[in-house]
């Protein structure tokens, strides 16, 4: 990361720390989701299984759903700095083949969610619009506050 120039590294290292914040919370709202539904799958699988068949099935495909969704929220996705998600930048590589508890979200990761948001962000900005509005005076508080610092 070039640090001789912080107005170049500025924005994609707060994206990140965003990026990572949201990830932690979607993480741990998942691990909240999964305590009761782990305990109650095991439950129904100890008591309504039959003498002598494999027992687990339910709670083992809440793992796995468990497990599918950790991978798309990738929370250490910005290892590496900007971009280093391992997400496709491809478009198309959304696709509906995946469903989770019934519901089809395609292959989709936060990372792709991000992205969209992103795009239409850069958009906004260009245009000049309320969100360059928001990162100009973004840049001037913190253009102020490294200022006083040195």
């Amino acid at each position: 990361m070039n640090h001789s120039n912080p107005d170049n590294s500025r924005w994609p290292f707060i994206r990140d720390v965003l990026v990572f914040q949201l990830k932690l919370v979607l993480g741990n709202m998942l691990n909240f989701v999964l305590v009761p539904i782990t305990i109650v799958t095991a439950i129904y699988d100890l008591v309504s299984g039959k003498p002598g068949a494999r027992r687990g099935d339910a709670f083992y495909q809440a793992l796995e759903a468990g497990r599918e969704i950790e991978e798309r929220i990738n929370i250490y996705g910005a290892v590496g700095g900007y971009h280093a998600t391992g997400a496709s930048d491809d478009p198309d590589a959304v696709r509906r083949s995946k469903s989770i508890g019934g519901v089809d979200i395609g292959d989709a990761t936060v990372d792709d969610v991000i992205r969209k948001v992103e795009g239409l962000i850069v958009r906004e900005t260009g245009t000049g619009g309320r969100a360059a509005q928001v990162k100009s005076t973004l840049e001037r508080l913190l253009d102020e506050l490294r200022n006083r610092k040195g």
